[in-house]
């Protein structure tokens, strides 16, 4: 069947690639398939269930390059999932009665739109092979072909996500002036709070890049300007259990000998600990559409802060979340041409009637393909026995512990 209209749209939370995966999209349909049209769901899934668009003209195919330069996301997101319908009901998506998949099928249906590109993370994609399915059952062919976003680099089998090597880079800049404010007061505790509620790849990722800034630079003991008190001295992540009181006395004498500890936190880390916790205390833990705890209400850097200050002697306590900060860049290079070998392979799979996920598939030899909606999933664990982390871990003396 010919492509003849196709439709963009970007969904969940932002990732430093949206902007550019819109460009690289429009780009390439302008370069080998001109005479297909191209529109964009506003707000994602919530543009799609409300008919809101806009039709991409022939002076924003003209100018699409400059999405590259910028981050964010020019047509929109949110967090709207097809198979909710209460939560689409409460946000006034649809009617009491409808159904989100057949109002989305039908508008596009309404709109002939024989390709919708999804750009988002798991849940985006698996919200999309619903909604084909749900098309294909009831007689609508619809070809959907998805791209992977997340900064926590966590979608099953695809082994790097667009926009996680940038949001690494801007962790560990978010982290420079942050562990600069380590001479603000005596016996300093600095708590960086970094994304990542199953997987602890960004944490670690941005504090690899961090250290790799760190040997860039020079020092000045004599005056205090060490690298030992600018270095990261304990990396937290979901996937290795941290023995808090081990950890404590190991920490207790970095802060006794230079005066200062950092720590790199991953959001998720301890967070069935604190759930579990809250929820004794009588305390209902609140819950997104997805079902994903809101991790902005349960803070688990105070959380941890609260842990390490008394034990390690700590004067001043600093928790900063760098989450925003990373979300929202421009894709650096690195992410730039995994950006344009994923849009291109995404419009060629669409204009041979293929449907899938891009992205290297670490099941079947890391190739570059269109994964099968079945087989995406979130919650990918971050491999902490992957050779730079142990280094990194050992760098920091900090103990490789396992599961």
């Amino acid at each position: 069947m010919p492509v003849r209209r196709v439709a963009l749209l970007t969904a969940g939370g932002f990732a430093p690639c949206l902007s550019s995966a819109v460009g690289g999209l429009i780009e390439r349909y302008t370069e080998i398939a001109p005479e297909v049209e191209i529109i964009a769901y506003q707000h994602g899934y919530h543009g799609l269930l409300k008919g809101e668009k806009v039709v991409i003209d022939d002076e924003t195919r003209k100018r699409a390059g400059i999405l590259h330069r910028f981050g964010g996301s020019p047509i929109g997101n949110s967090r709207v999932k097809l198979t909710n319908a209460e939560d689409c009901l409460a946000k006034g998506l649809i009617t009491e009665g409808q159904n989100p998949l057949e109002v989305a099928a039908e508008q596009l249906k309404a709109d002939g739109v024989d390709v919708l590109h999804t750009i988002g993370g798991d849940d985006t994609n698996t919200t999309a092979a619903d909604l084909a399915a749900y098309l294909e059952d009831n007689g609508y062919h619809l070809s959907v072909v998805g791209l992977p976003k997340t900064i926590d680099n966590d979608v099953v089998p695809i082994r790097q996500s667009l926009g996680a090597w940038t949001a690494a880079e801007q962790t560990a800049r978010f982290a420079a002036n942050i562990i600069g404010e380590h001479r603000s007061g005596p016996r300093m505790l600095i708590v960086h709070e970094v994304m990542g509620r199953h997987c602890g790849w960004l944490t670690a990722a941005g504090a690899a890049e961090y250290r790799k800034w760190l040997d860039t630079q020079e020092w000045v003991p004599g005056i205090g300007l060490t690298r030992e008190r600018w270095d990261v001295h304990a990396v937290f992540v979901p996937e290795l259990p941290i023995d808090i009181d081990a950890e404590a006395a190991r920490l207790r004498t970095v802060m006794d000998e230079i005066g200062n500890v950092n720590i790199f936190l991953s959001e998720g880390a301890g967070m069935h600990e604190i759930v579990a916790q809250l929820e004794a205390e009588g305390v209902e833990v609140q819950r997104d559409p997805f079902g994903h705890v809101k991790l902005d209400t349960i803070n688990p850097g105070q959380w941890f802060a609260k842990q390490f200050a008394e034990r390690l002697g700590a004067e001043k306590v600093m928790v900063q979340k760098s989450g925003y900060f990373s979300r929202a860049a421009a894709a650096n290079p690195e992410d730039l041409r995994l950006i344009k070998s994923m849009t291109d392979l995404a419009v060629q799979v669409a204009l041979e009637g293929g449907a899938g996920v891009i992205g290297h598939d670490e099941e079947n030899g890391d190739v570059l393909r269109a994964i099968e909606f079945p087989r995406i999933a979130g919650g990918k664990e971050f491999d902490t026995s992957q050779q730079w982390f142990r280094e990194l871990l050992a760098d920091i003396g900090q103990p490789a512990a396992s599961k």
